[in-house]
């Protein structure tokens, strides 16, 4: 089980409107982003600078972010200048952000779940960053401390499918698929059509031998969406175990068809040099 990681979570973007305004650019020290420091104090919430000097705080925010995620070294860059500006909690969360993207996985964690229980904002929005924190986790091969940010989580928002999907995740990192089941049934009866929870609750269900349960599972998670790759390749999987070697490489093709450059590519992949091995 692997979800897509830095989901937005809802409204973790809406903080925006109660951003101060900063002064705009200024020349800063920027440290090399193979070994980040702590960015510097937050200046107030109030803002700064030279009088008509603002900035645009939304606008940079959805431009540090995005930078952040595609271009990560200059994502902290950019945060960490901003920080120096004034930026608050948006520069740091972008920092955080820009740190997965450097894969300093536990770095990023620390800070997500920092900026989580020092924040005085919305608890929608505060879910979110431990939401984040714990996906961080789960890339640290951590799975005891996601869980721990993702239970947080659901103290502030009980009940979030996004929160209990990603608590099912860590979960089954640590085998515990029991507990997986029960946090995906919870997430499913708050959100019935949600794909990615019916293939995530089909594995669980395999893991604990229920493979009727996986394949009912699989069967509404295609008819929802037939081109979610995620779906076949745990078909396929489940085809191989009852027997249906034939079956089993259609699954798997269908996901090299849709989705040829995919994690679940990779898997379709191995599972049919496993299978052209021991074609039984």
């Amino acid at each position: 089980m692997r979800r897509k990681l830095l989901l937005p979570f809802g409204l973790l973007a809406c903080w925006l409107v109660a951003l101060p305004v900063a002064a705009k650019d200024a020349p800063v020290a920027k440290p090399s982003p193979a070994a980040p420091a702590k960015p510097a104090t937050p200046a107030p919430d109030s803002g700064g600078g030279a009088a008509g000097e603002t900035i645009d705080n939304a606008r940079q925010y959805q431009h540090c972010i995005a930078l952040a995620r595609q271009k990560p070294a200059e994502g902290w860059e950019e945060a960490l200048a901003w920080t120096s500006l004034g930026g608050g909690e948006a520069a740091r969360h972008c920092a955080a952000i820009a740190l997965i993207g450097l894969r300093q996985y536990e770095e990023a964690a620390s800070r997500l779940e920092e900026l989580a229980n020092s924040s005085h904002r919305e608890a929608i929005l505060r879910a979110g960053m431990l939401a984040q924190a714990g996906q961080a986790w789960l890339l640290a091969k951590n799975p005891e401390r996601a869980y721990a940010a993702q239970t947080a989580g659901l103290k502030l928002v009980p009940g979030a499918p996004d929160l209990l999907i990603d608590r099912a995740e860590s979960l089954a990192e640590a085998k515990n698929y029991k507990d997986a089941l029960a946090d995906l049934d919870q997430a499913l009866a708050a959100a019935p059509t949600r794909v990615d929870a019916l293939t995530y609750r089909a594995t669980a269900r395999r893991y604990l031998d229920d493979q009727k349960g996986a394949a009912d599972d699989l069967a509404k998670a295609l008819a929802l969406d037939p081109l979610y790759q995620d779906a076949w390749l745990e078909s396929g999987i489940l085809q191989r175990l009852a027997g249906h070697p034939a079956e089993a490489r259609q699954a798997w093709l269908k996901v090299l068809e849709i989705a040829p450059s995919s994690a679940a590519a990779d898997a379709a992949r191995r599972n049919i040099e496993l299978l052209d091995v021991d074609p039984r």
